[in-house]
């Protein structure tokens, strides 16, 4: 960890508030293409499946990016590496307004996917400004700039029925560049960077930085994210459809019930954060995997019809949770996916305080690649079983999973570790693997 005697409460403040500033415009940016999406499929003529090519493209570049960002802000600084994001994500955006063919739009739809990849960058930065007991607070409020994708949802539509969905881009590519310059310059350097300087320490190296990256627990962590990220970008994107097909819904009414259940998702981030802190990531991640499992298991359960032999003749009943409850059960899943994002990343600065933009690139990489992977998934398992609710069994799978890992893996380090106290402390925050400085032994 840096050294933080020197930093005031308003440089924290300060930190906190422009990466969270820069992470809204961003993820705005990012999911530019759910409204100029439809536009650009009607101009271009394009079949569903170059469609669907089309628009995930952004979502698995920035995935992709964020291992080699988070890298380079461990690396160079967050004070560089973000505005120099910025700057590459508002090129790649303004020449969507100029873009005449297929194949150079995907290109361009890669440049605007490392707008996802700011991610990384900002959990990177912003975690150097606060000590361990408030890092988790942070790193939930920073993640609240999920609603840069409510800004783009509620504001994008607007400005294209003003201006056509080239000049949106244009504008959209305008504001971001505007933030990368004004977070260049309001923007102090990290602690990190400042504190190796003044030692005369060079920048770590890619190899240093990729090596934890060989211990299972990374991977374990992933996972955590693979289902509390990616499946809420995925189901955010599957719900209206299910609530269309499953429940005969219209799709603006199927709409404003997946955005009962998204909304949550992303501002109750900050809430898992406090909750990080005050009682232990880990203690978080049990609350997240247990509810989790509860709604999963109901709302994967198809409606069945039973005929029972009774003793005057077959008894016949219906079961399956009804349009109400299962609405009230996804936004209580979306809730405690919030909780769970924001104790994932409380994990990482605590157990590799060296290594915050390598390890969190690959959680991140692979969360945002849950949500790239899981929509598709969703729709192989609705043709294989015609179930509505396979995609929800495949959830409830993925979780179970998830905690019998997790309480496995936490049992035997605290019995390897603390023998004598193994019942009591399998909740704690203690870490699995402390880690040593790079280039110690």
């Amino acid at each position: 960890m840096p050294d933080l005697t020197e930093v005031t409460r308003g440089d924290r403040h300060k930190a906190l508030g422009l990466s969270t500033f820069a992470f809204t415009v961003c993820f705005a940016v990012w999911t530019i293409f759910s409204i100029i999406g439809v536009k650009i499929k009607q101009d271009l003529g394009l079949s569903e499946t170059e469609f669907g090519i089309l628009v995930a493209t952004p979502v698995l570049t920035g995935s992709v990016s964020r291992i080699f960002l988070g890298v380079w802000t461990e690396q160079y600084g967050g004070r560089l590496v973000f505005p120099v994001q910025m700057l590459a994500t508002a090129v790649a955006c303004w020449l969507l307004s100029s873009v005449q063919t297929y194949e150079v739009f995907l290109i361009a739809a890669l440049g605007v996917g490392l707008a996802g990849g700011s991610f990384i960058v900002g959990i990177a930065y912003t975690s150097q400004w606060f000590d361990k007991e408030h890092q988790g607070t942070a790193l939930g409020i920073f993640g609240v700039g999920n609603v840069g994708a409510a800004v783009t949802n509620f504001g994008a539509p607007f400005l294209v029925l003003a201006f056509g969905w080239q000049q949106t881009a244009q504008i959209y590519a305008v504001v971001l560049a505007l933030t990368a310059v004004g977070f260049y310059f309001l923007a102090k350097p990290d602690p990190a960077q400042v504190a190796r300087k003044r030692e005369g320490h060079r920048p770590v190296s890619t190899r240093e930085q990729l090596a934890p990256l060989k211990n299972m627990q990374v991977w374990r962590f992933a996972t955590y994210y693979f289902f509390v990220f990616g499946g809420f970008v995925a189901l955010a994107s599957y719900l209206p459809r299910f609530y269309v097909g499953a429940y005969d819904l219209s799709l603006a009414t199927a709409g404003m019930l997946a955005a009962a259940y998204s909304m949550p998702g992303s501002i109750f981030r900050a809430l898992g954060g406090w909750m990080s802190d005050k009682w232990g990531a880990r203690f978080v991640m049990y609350l997240t995997f247990i509810v989790s499992l509860v709604c999963l298991f109901a709302m994967s359960y198809p409606r069945t019809q039973y005929t029972v032999d009774g003793i005057t003749g077959p008894i016949q009943f219906t079961f399956g949770i009804g349009l109400p409850a299962f609405v009230i059960l996804s936004v209580v899943l979306g809730f405690v996916m919030s909780l769970g994002k924001a104790a994932v990343y409380k994990h990482i600065p605590v157990y590799y305080p060296h290594h915050v933009g390598s390890v969190g690139g690959l959680v991140g990489m692979i969360g945002g690649l849950g949500g790239f992977v899981l929509p598709i998934t969703f729709g192989i398992l609705n043709d294989w079983f015609g179930v509505w609710t396979s995609s929800f069994m495949l959830l409830f799978a993925i979780v179970l999973v998830s905690t019998v890992w997790m309480h496995v893996a936490i049992r035997l380090m605290e019995r390897r570790r603390h023998p004598a106290l193994a019942d009591e402390r399998y909740l704690s925050d203690v870490p699995e693997a402390p880690e040593p400085p790079p280039g110690t032994s």
